[in-house]
């Protein structure tokens, strides 16, 4: 599990990837949160914009979901990934009403209660959902991406 995780925008693959090290930072416009798996969020994401069901997923059914986010930068034994969320994913997001991203976000938090427990993230689900949905929105404007990084 991820200690650290920050969806941000950047131009291209290759800027994304520049973060790798340090992180975003304060250079891209970004939304932060803890003690979640970016890479299985966002294919849980994904997966409810494509088959849309206030039901969390079972995890082998989540787990063989495709396309998987694709790391923009080789995985190193130093626990850092940065990703590429799909762009599909960026507009669904970018384009989702409040009644979606609510939903969505009562389906995540009970997947991850139930897997989690007491341990959960104590960041409020629905206000990082908003905000990348706010960044995903600006993606799609900008014609950039949207991207993941994590430690």
């Amino acid at each position: 599990m991820a200690h650290d995780v920050v969806f941000f925008l950047a131009p291209d693959d290759e800027t994304a990837a520049s973060t790798r090290l340090r992180g975003p930072g304060e250079v891209f416009e970004s939304v932060t949160c803890s003690f979640i798996e970016p890479d299985t969020a966002i294919a849980e994401w994904d997966m409810y914009f494509e088959v849309p069901s206030a039901e969390a997923p079972p995890l082998e059914r989540l787990y063989a979901w495709r396309p998987w986010p694709e790391w923009v930068t080789a995985p190193l034994n130093d626990g850092v990934e940065v990703f590429a969320l799909p762009k599909r994913l960026t507009r669904a997001l970018g384009k989702a009403s409040s009644a979606e991203l609510e939903e969505l976000a009562d389906r995540w938090i009970t997947r991850l209660r139930s897997e989690d427990g007491d341990d959960m993230t104590d960041d409020d689900l629905l206000a990082v959902l908003q905000g990348v949905a706010r960044l995903a929105a600006s993606a799609t404007n900008t014609g950039g991406g949207l991207y993941s990084w994590s430690f």
